[in-house]
């Protein structure tokens, strides 16, 4: 059963609007690295509940829904934050690259 989403869709939408305009390349190593889409080219945060963020990936130029699960349910707008920059940092180690030295 599914954790209810602690986080109004005000919340959703800035976190989207960060993470797409601030971190558009995170977005793709975290598909690429950890959401089973290793060809994405792009990828836009399309959402987010209490368990994990979702992502549009492009995959051979059409669009492919990707799910990446949180370490474990947020209850909390601060707890955000944390898992994006884990989700990153497993996703560069995934992939062989070397993260950002802001990317804490």
């Amino acid at each position: 059963m599914s954790a209810p989403n602690p986080f109004p869709p005000e919340v959703v939408s800035a976190v989207m609007r960060h993470m797409n305009t601030d971190h558009a390349d995170d977005c793709r190593l975290i598909c690429q690295g950890l959401g089973g889409a290793p060809a994405a080219t792009a990828a836009v945060m399309s959402g987010m509940d209490a368990e994990a963020m979702y992502f549009a990936a492009t995959v051979e130029g059409a669009p492919v829904p990707v799910r990446v699960p949180f370490s474990a349910p947020l209850t909390e707008r601060r707890q955000i934050r944390a898992e994006a920059a884990r989700m990153y940092r497993e996703a560069c180690a995934a992939l062989g690259v070397t993260p950002r030295p802001d990317a804490s």
